[in-house]
Order: structure tokens, then C-alpha cells, then sequence
């Protein structure tokens, strides 16, 4: 389930990023070539993590950037960009962030199946410290194959 969206071609591994706004960018980078948003929702992830904080952030080492629908959102869609070296975002609980997955949808529930195999793959430990130590877009593939 989770392959037909986290696919080969939205899957990238970095060394590091700068900051948390180049993790972001990078992160959408997929996801702005296949025209599932627009610019205007990366800067919209950007702003509202600016007002509310990281609240993307989910877990040690994971965030989730995402944000309303009609900030750009023009399908549904996964990207994933994993970090050799964590990078801050701000969460004083769970920095730093190593692997983040951005999430597109267009409305609010048509996503239900896409949160639903994420939340079982972020439920495994297992899995999810083989993500969290993964460099190789392959590996991660077969991470995620099992979702």
C-alpha cells in the first residue's frame, strides 16, 4: 500500500541538510515534480511551522510536514527524504530529525488509507529504527514494501 505512493522516483537520501527549511524544501521536492502541490504549499509548511511550531514532528528522529488542503495541495501524495545527520526542527522532544515524510491531500479524508499504513509502519519499532538507519533508497523500499 504505502510503495504505490512512497515509490523510488519520491524517495531521496541526503547527507544533511542546512537547516530545517532546506529538510522541507528537499522533502517536496518530489512531490511539486509529479504536480501534487504547488510552491505555495512548501511555503505554506514553512509559515505555519514559523507560527505554531514543529508540530510535524512526530517522534524521535520523524516529522511529517503537512498542511491544509487548500494551501497547494492538488492530489495525494507521499515523499520521503532521509538525512544521514539529524538536522534541528525545533522539538525539543524529538530533534534531531532524520527522516521526513511529506504528506499532500486534496480534502480530508481521502487520505484515510495513506495515514492509516503509515501509522502501522510508525507502530513497528522494529521498522521504524531500520528506516531511522537506512541510507540507501533500496532499503528503504523494502521498509516500506511491508506496509
Amino acid at each position: 500500500m504505502l510503495s504505490q505512493w512512497l515509490h523510488a522516483g519520491n524517495i531521496q537520501c541526503h547527507k544533511r541538510a542546512e537547516n530545517w527549511q532546506q529538510a522541507i524544501t528537499w522533502s517536496a521536492e518530489p512531490l511539486l515534480k509529479e504536480g501534487v502541490i504547488t510552491p505555495d504549499y512548501v511555503q505554506a509548511v514553512i509559515a505555519q511551522h514559523k507560527k505554531l511550531g514543529p508540530y510535524y514532528v512526530l517522534a524521535p528522529g520523524l516529522a511529517m510536514p503537512h498542511t491544509r488542503p487548500e494551501d497547494g495541495a492538488k492530489g495525494m501524495g507521499l515523499s520521503l527524504l532521509k538525512l544521514e545527520q539529524g538536522v534541528p526542527f525545533g522539538s525539543t522532544d524529538f530533534d534531531p530529525v532524520t527522516t521526513i515524510i511529506m504528506l499532500a491531500a486534496p480534502d480530508s479524508h481521502s487520505h484515510i488509507n495513506m495515514i492509516s499504513a503509515l501509522a502501522e509502519l510508525f507502530s513497528c519499532d522494529e521498522d521504524l529504527k531500520k528506516l531511522h538507519q537506512a541510507n540507501l533508497v533500496e532499503d528503504i523500499q523494502e521498509i516500506i514494501s511491508r506496509y
